[in-house]
C-alpha cells in the first residue's frame, strides 16, 4: 500500500479503509508472533494466586494463604506490605477494591478514599494563589483511607485477624532489604522530602547537612527501618488482642483497632502533626470518616459482565468505551490496524471527555448521571460522532441526561467546556501560579500498585491502592505518610461541576480495579497502575483477551498497547494534549504514516507504560492463571 493513498484522508477516507483490509488481515495473522514471546510465564494455580507490585508483596500474600487465610486476607497482607515498601503508596493513602463473594455470587465495592478536610474550599486555595490544590505536603492530603479499608475488608470478608494479616508488614517495618527503585526514588526526591523533618528521618537516614553531595537515602539492599510505623501497626494488633481478651469476636476486635486509628491516640497524633505543618485535618475529620461498602456499576460486553467502582473513580470510562466499541466488528479491522487504533482512540476519548466533566463524589450533590452515562442508547449516540477519515479535533462531553429521563442542570457549562483547561492568564486571574513538581508525563502516568488475589473457595479480589507516595509528608512520629489526592479536585465548576473541592468530599480518582464475570462466575480480575493511563490499558487488556485471544500474560504485557493524552490529566496542572498518540514499533510503519495523515501526533516509543496485573479463571479445568507485566517489579506467586 502506498503512502500516497493516505495523504488526503478527509477527501478519501473510505478508500483508506478499504485498502486497509489486507493490512488488517496480515496484522491479525501476525498476532500470534506478536503475543507469544513473554519474559514471564503464566502463573498456574489450583489453590490460590497472589499478584501485586513487588515480589516481597506477593510473598506476603503467599504467607497468608499458607496460614489458612482466604483471598481477602491475602490481598490485605499484600496491601499492608506494599504500603510499608512505599510502592507508590503509603499507609495514609487510599484503597479501592472489588470483591467477589462466592457465598452470595455478588460483587462488592470497597470505597476507602479519604475526604477533603475542614476548611478545604476553593476560596482557601485561591487565597494561597493556587489554581488547584497542591501536589505534595500537608495541604495535599485527604483523610487516610488505607488503614480503614484494610481493616473493613478483613473484618467483613476475611478469615484471619489483624495480627496474622499485618505480621509481614510489621516485620518489614522493623527492617527489610530495600529494592533499587524506591531507594533511588527517595534520593531523587530529597529536595522535597527535606521540607519535613519527620519525612527526612524516614526516607533520608544518611542525610548530613555538612556533606550535601553525599547520598542521603538508603542504598539498594540496605536494611530500611521504620520503627515509628512498626509501633503504630503494633498498636492496632495490641488493641485487637485486648478486645479478643475482653470477649469480643474476631470482627468486633478488628473494629476496635479501627476505632483506635480514627478516634483514638493514633488519630490525635496524625492530626496534631499535620496541623503543626500547616495542614487542615481536625479530629472530627478522621472520626467521622468511614469506609463505604458499595454496589459497583457494570455493563455487558458480548456476554461478559464487567464491574467497576462508580464515579468517584474513573472506572466507568472503561464501561462507556466498551459500550461504544460493541457497535464495531473489531476483529474484522485487524489487530492494531489503522482502523482499529483510530476507533479505539476515539472511543476512549469520547468516554474520557464525559469523565472530565461528569464524574465526582456520588455522596455529594449534584448526583452524577450514571444511568445515562452507561446507557447503551447513549453509547450509540456517542458512537455516531466517530469519523472514519480523521480524528475528532475537539472531543466534548455528551449529554447523558435525556437517557435517564432528565434535563441537564449544567447544559450551559457543558456547551462552553474546553478540553484544555484555561490557565491563569486565559482566565484573567493575575498572580495565580500552579507549582508542578511532576512533569506532565509523570503526572499522567502517576504510579500506584495493583493487587489481585483469588482462592479455591471462590473469593476474588482486585485492588488499586494509592496515595502517600514518595515524597510523602509523614505525620510526626506516627510513621504514616499522607495522601496527595487533593490535587485531583478542581476549584472551578467550569472544568467539572461534580468535582469541585469541599470539606468532607472525595476527589475523583484515577484508581480503578476491575472484575469480569461470565454466567455469574468470575472470569478475570485485573487492574493496573498509571494515573490517567489506567483504564486505557485495562480496556486494551480486556480486548486483548476477549477479541484477540491472548493469554493472561500476553495481554498483561500489552506490548502493542497505545496511549492517548487527549483527556485532561488528573494531576498537577490538569493539562491535556489533544492528538498525541503513543505507539510502539509493533505498529506497522504504514499504519503510523496513515495515522499521522489523519491528524494524529504520533510518538513512537519502545513500549507504552502498562504495568498490568491479572488473574484469569480457567473454568473448563477449575484452575487459575495469573499474569503480571514485565514493565516493572510486578510479581505473582501461585499454588
Amino acid at each position: 500500500m502506498s503512502t500516497t493513498s493516505t495523504s488526503r484522508p478527509h477527501a478519501n477516507g473510505s478508500h483508506i479503509f478499504s485498502s486497509l483490509l489486507c493490512l488488517g488481515l496480515l496484522m491479525a495473522l501476525a498476532l500470534d508472533a506478536v503475543g507469544q514471546s513473554t519474559n514471564k510465564p503464566v502463573l498456574m494455580g489450583k489453590h490460590w494466586v497472589a499478584v501485586t507490585g513487588k515480589p516481597l508483596g506477593a510473598t506476603a500474600g503467599a504467607r497468608i494463604f499458607h496460614q489458612g487465610g482466604n483471598a481477602v486476607d491475602a490481598a490485605a497482607a499484600m496491601l499492608a506490605a506494599t504500603a510499608t515498601m512505599w510502592d507508590t503508596l503509603g499507609w495514609g493513602g487510599e484503597t479501592q477494591a472489588l470483591i467477589y463473594n462466592p457465598n452470595t455470587g455478588k460483587v462488592i465495592g470497597i470505597n476507602a478514599l479519604g475526604v477533603a478536610p475542614t476548611g478545604a474550599t476553593p476560596e482557601f486555595f485561591r487565597e494561597q494563589g493556587m489554581l488547584y490544590p497542591p501536589e505534595f505536603g500537608p495541604l495535599a492530603a485527604v483523610t487516610p483511607g488505607t488503614p480503614g479499608g484494610l481493616m473493613v475488608m478483613v473484618a467483613e470478608y476475611g478469615k484471619l485477624g489483624l495480627a496474622e494479616v499485618l505480621a509481614p508488614a510489621i516485620e518489614m517495618a522493623h527492617g527489610y532489604a530495600i529494592e533499587q527503585s524506591q531507594a533511588d526514588n527517595m534520593e531523587r526526591r530529597r529536595d522535597i522530602i527535606q521540607q519535613w523533618p519527620s519525612s527526612s528521618k524516614v526516607f533520608l537516614p544518611h542525610l548530613d547537612p555538612d556533606q550535601p553531595d553525599m547520598r542521603a537515602a538508603p542504598q539498594a539492599g540496605e536494611v530500611f527501618r521504620q520503627p515509628d510505623l512498626a509501633a503504630t501497626l503494633e498498636k492496632l494488633v495490641a488493641t485487637e488482642a485486648e478486645a479478643l481478651a475482653a470477649g469480643k469476636d474476631r470482627r468486633l476486635a478488628i473494629y476496635a483497632a479501627y476505632d483506635r486509628f480514627y478516634k483514638g491516640d493514633i488519630a490525635e497524633q496524625i492530626v496534631a502533626a499535620t496541623r503543626a505543618a500547616g495542614g487542615l485535618f481536625t479530629r472530627e475529620d478522621l472520626a467521622s470518616w468511614e469506609v463505604k461498602l458499595e454496589q459497583p456499576v457494570s455493563t455487558n460486553y458480548r456476554g461478559v459482565d464487567v464491574y467497576k467502582l462508580t464515579t468517584w473513580t474513573q472506572g466507568p470510562v472503561l464501561l462507556q468505551a466498551l459500550n461504544i466499541l460493541e457497535g464495531f466488528d473489531l476483529k474484522a479491522m485487524g489487530y492494531n490496524s489503522t482502523r482499529y487504533i483510530h476507533t479505539l482512540y476515539q472511543a476512549m476519548n469520547l468516554a474520557f471527555a464525559d469523565r472530565d466533566f461528569y464524574y465526582g463524589d456520588p455522596y455529594f450533590p449534584p448526583a452524577e448521571p450514571v444511568a445515562g452515562l452507561l446507557s447503551k442508547d447513549y453509547a450509540a449516540e456517542r458512537r455516531k460522532l466517530i469519523r472514519m477519515d480523521a480524528r475528532i479535533d475537539q472531543v466534548l462531553p455528551g449529554d447523558p441526561y435525556p437517557h435517564q429521563g432528565e434535563r441537564n442542570p449544567f447544559a450551559q457549562l457543558r456547551e462552553a467546556w474546553r478540553m484544555v483547561p484555561p490557565d491563569a492568564a486565559a482566565a484573567g486571574e493575575e498572580g495565580f501560579q500552579q507549582a508542578s513538581v511532576m512533569s506532565h508525563d509523570d503526572g499522567f502516568k502517576a504510579g500506584t500498585t495493583s493487587i489481585q488475589a483469588a482462592d479455591a473457595e471462590g473469593w476474588v479480589v482486585s485492588v488499586t491502592p494509592s496515595g502517600g507516595w514518595i515524597p510523602a509528608f509523614i505525620a510526626g512520629d506516627s510513621g504514616i505518610g499522607l495522601s496527595q489526592r487533593m490535587q485531583s479536585f478542581v476549584l472551578d465548576e467550569r472544568l467539572n461541576p461534580y468535582n469541585v473541592v469541599a470539606p468532607g468530599k472525595r476527589p475523583r480518582v484515577t484508581l480503578t480495579p476491575s472484575l469480569a464475570l461470565r454466567d455469574g462466575k468470575p472470569l478475570i480480575a485485573f487492574s493496573v497502575q498509571g494515573g490517567d493511563t489506567q483504564d486505557q490499558n485495562l480496556l486494551q487488556f480486556f480486548l486483548n483477551m476477549m477479541e484477540w485471544d491472548m493469554n493472561v500474560q500476553q495481554a498483561a504485557d500489552g506490548r502493542g498497547n497505545i496511549l492517548s493524552y487527549q483527556m485532561q490529566s488528573s494531576f498537577g496542572a490538569h493539562q491535556a494534549q489533544p492528538g498525541r498518540l503513543q505507539l510502539t514499533d509493533q505498529v506497522a510503519p504504514v499504519t503510523r504514516d496513515q495515522l499521522r495523515a489523519m491528524g494524529y501526533d504520533v510518538e513512537l516509543v519502545s513500549r507504552t507504560y502498562n504495568p498490568t496485573t491479572a488473574i484469569w479463571f480457567d473454568v473448563a479445568h477449575g484452575t487459575m492463571q495469573g499474569g503480571a507485566s514485565d514493565q516493572g517489579d510486578d510479581y505473582g506467586i501461585a499454588w
